[in-house]
């Protein structure tokens, strides 16, 4: 088991990036969900641009990123800004925040008494969404967490910023199979170096490489893309 000392005594630990022996980073999951050329834009490419989601999405994560920090509150023990990795997912990242809740079947803890069951817990700044990019990201951190702990990790949580509500959801076989296949496939287009092609789509409007992005895309079909967001969306469109 991985000493409990170690993880909670962590000062400021630094932030790991792509390039770190070719750990990918677990907030990728859900780009690559959202769109895999995106991913590779900007975990391959190395290309970024900011918009208004991605900005608020920031501020939101700077207020819970206070590194390190400990708070003990009706019996949890909550710790903000772990770094986390996985040597058999060749993942790493950093959780918002890791509960750890007393439980008659959990792990020890250095310096705390009894046995302590782990949770991680996602902060986002928008609403509960249809898909499942935010679970796939948070599941991602457990399985993290259980390798890092050697322990078993049966739920997860999402805070959404917009609602200010906390969702519960269950790392399941079937979500845990998902992590893995599409960890596999993102170190398989990134040892390639491969940015694929993609159809575009309403959901393009709101990606943050969407300038970068879709010039690229339409250049083969000579069309630019004002004339593409007129096509498809209306003349009214922002």
């Amino acid at each position: 088991m991985t000493s409990a000392l170690i993880i909670l005594t962590v000062s400021h630990p630094r932030l790991l990036t792509v390039y770190d022996n070719d750990y990918l980073l677990i907030s990728g999951l859900q780009h690559f969900v959202f769109c895999r050329r995106q991913w590779a834009l900007i975990h391959i490419e190395r290309q970024w641009q900011e918009n208004f989601l991605t900005a608020e999405g920031r501020v939101v994560h700077s207020r819970v990123h206070d590194v390190g920090v400990k708070d003990f509150r009706n019996g949890t023990l909550t710790i903000r800004g772990l770094n986390v990795k996985s040597d058999k997912l060749g993942l790493t990242g950093t959780c918002d925040a890791v509960e750890f809740i007393p439980s008659d079947d959990g792990i020890t803890l250095s310096g705390y008494e009894g046995l302590w069951k782990v949770r991680p817990v996602e902060y986002k700044h928008g609403s509960s969404k249809s898909g499942d990019c935010d679970r796939l990201q948070t599941a991602a951190q457990a399985l993290c967490l259980e390798e890092m702990f050697s322990c078993q990790i049966d739920e997860a949580h999402i805070f959404y910023n917009e609602t200010r509500q906390r969702e519960k959801f269950e790392i399941s076989t079937e979500l845990r199979e998902r992590v893995k296949a599409m960890t596999s496939e993102m170190h398989d287009y990134y040892s390639r170096g491969y940015t694929p092609k993609v159809k575009p789509s309403k959901s393009c409007r709101s990606c943050s490489l969407s300038d970068l992005c879709l010039p690229n895309l339409l250049k083969s079909k000579n069309k630019n893309v004002k004339s593409y967001m007129l096509s498809h969306y209306g003349e009214n469109e922002p």
